[in-house]
């Protein structure tokens, strides 16, 4: 099986090295690590270039028009995107600039797709500060999370730095739609509907919560109900418009 680790950076000089010493170590020669920057203003693609190392690969993401003044989860959407569209490999883990994996994240995750026939695997993490102080020892039980279309539109469990897929669920979930701001959810639903899902509930990353967090995964948002409402509604729409009306064959 070949590695591909998708990992997107805007500003993350002060947390994307020990992120990366953190994957690295768990990557076989044949294994990639791809970075897409969304236009880092401070030392983040110094630090990775620093690196002088074959198995990663920068990629800066070059978006169109008024992409600056969209909503920041769009942003993030759009360059995950970007990464998955450069990975090579035929398992494919998500990760953020600001977390930390465990030692044996990569071999625990590779053992469930040799021996089970499943095409992605969503595991536990431990939410810590930004001291990487422990605030809870499972995301799995603040979100109440489990399988389930119908469960998770309403809420839901799809963190992308817990999740790994193979490129079946890949390939049906590229190209995202275009105005989708939620790539986890969108990869996790597509991966319920053409594959066999796997919630692991082992924590094999360290979650890291603060000031400078893009997302409020586990928070309250503070998005009122009528966003959420509007969001879930465009969201079905994406969904079963991929699914039922432009369905994608591989």
């Amino acid at each position: 099986m070949r590695v591909s680790v998708c990992i997107t950076t805007f500003n993350g000089e002060e947390f994307i090295q020990n992120q990366i010493d953190s994957i690295l170590c768990q990557l076989s020669e044949n294994d990639e690590l791809i970075v897409s920057d969304d236009g880092s203003t401070d030392q983040t693609c110094g630090i990775i270039a620093s690196y002088n190392d074959n198995r990663i690969k920068l990629f800066k993401h070059q978006a169109p028009g008024l992409y600056k003044q969209k909503p920041i989860n769009y942003r993030i959407t759009r360059n995950f995107e970007n990464a998955l569209k450069h990975a090579g490999g035929n398992i494919i883990f998500l990760a953020d600039q600001d977390d930390q994996w465990e030692k044996n994240k990569v071999s625990e995750i590779l053992t469930i797709f040799r021996e089970e026939q499943v095409n992605l695997v969503l595991h536990d993490a431990m939410v810590v500060d930004k001291e990487m102080k422990v605030q809870s020892d499972s995301y799995f039980q603040i979100i109440r999370s489990r399988p389930g279309i119908i469960h998770n539109l309403v809420k839901n469990s799809y963190l992308g730095c817990c999740m790994v897929f193979d490129r079946k669920i890949l390939n049906q979930s590229l190209p995202f739609p275009e105005h989708l701001i939620a790539h986890d959810m969108w990869i996790g639903l597509i991966g319920e509907k053409y594959g066999k899902v796997r919630f692991l509930g082992k924590p094999l990353i360290r979650y890291r919560r603060h000031d400078l967090t893009a997302t409020t995964s586990g928070k309250s948002s503070g998005n009122s109900i009528l966003y959420k409402l509007e969001y879930r509604i465009q969201f079905l729409i994406q969904f079963l418009g991929r699914v039922y009306f432009n369905p994608k064959k591989h």
